[in-house]
């Protein structure tokens, strides 16, 4: 008798080698990974790093105002003044809509949405700045400027934007938006003198903030920008509006 034929085990199928693209994937993930956790320790100790100097933060609450001196004629009308000007302080509320409109949409458009850093408004800055190999555009947000007229120097370094930052995102966590855009408006520096939007609506309109029409409101918007192109315009515009002054 013939012996039976004993059955053959079935050959193991070869493993399937990963495709290219997968090891390109997997390639980027890791380095990305890394890349990823060295970029945060990086920034972790660059943020230490400007930290270490930052202003008080309690000159917020400090009063800034300075004296100033005004020179009556005998009908009680504005000789001159010697000093910076100081009006009302006024919360937005406070404030006519359109003057809130105006100078967020020219400062700020997307102020009551971003976390005090406008990462869109940076990326655009950085194109156009790089497109006229200068510095045009600057993207600060209102939050960040607020942060530079209070607490920083006006000096353009990557220190002192790094701390502007760093600042932005300070008040953003301790001050709502409405609290950021009132001490900004109350502080900020409007021309001949004036510092807060109250007293700039006297000084050009002879009038209350609050009575401003939405071509006056305007104006001051305006004044946030260089105030070497704006203020010989509303000076042209109202010659009657502006008194005299020695500085």
């Amino acid at each position: 008798m013939s012996k039976s034929a004993t059955p053959s085990k079935p050959k193991p199928k070869p493993k399937k080698q990963p495709s290219r693209n997968k090891k390109v994937l997997m390639f980027l993930l890791k380095w990305g990974f890394v890349v990823g956790v060295w970029g945060v320790i990086v920034l972790l100790a660059m943020g230490a790093w400007f930290a270490t100097d930052l202003p008080d933060v309690r000159k917020l609450t400090e009063d800034f105002k300075t004296p100033t001196i005004t020179v009556l004629a005998e009908d009680n009308s504005v000789i001159a003044r010697l000093g910076n000007v100081y009006g009302k302080y006024l919360t937005i509320k406070d404030m006519p809509k359109n003057l809130v409109n105006a100078v967020v949409a020219t400062e700020d458009r997307r102020f009551f949405h971003h976390f005090g850093i406008d990462l869109w408004g940076l990326l655009r800055a950085s194109v156009v700045n790089f497109k006229e190999h200068r510095i045009v555009q600057g993207g600060s947000t209102i939050t960040q400027q607020l942060a530079k007229i209070t607490f920083l120097s006006p000096e353009r370094t990557f220190r002192r934007k790094m701390q502007e930052m760093m600042l932005a995102l300070w008040l953003e966590y301790n001050f709502s938006k409405d609290e950021i855009f009132t001490i900004y408006m109350n502080r900020v520096y409007l021309g001949g003198g004036t510092y807060g939007v109250d007293a700039a609506s006297e000084f050009y309109f002879h009038k209350p903030a609050r009575k401003m029409n939405l071509y006056e409101c305007a104006m001051i918007a305006g004044l946030l920008k260089p105030l070497h192109v704006m203020l010989p315009i509303l000076i042209q515009t109202l010659p009657k509006a502006v008194p005299t002054r020695f500085c």
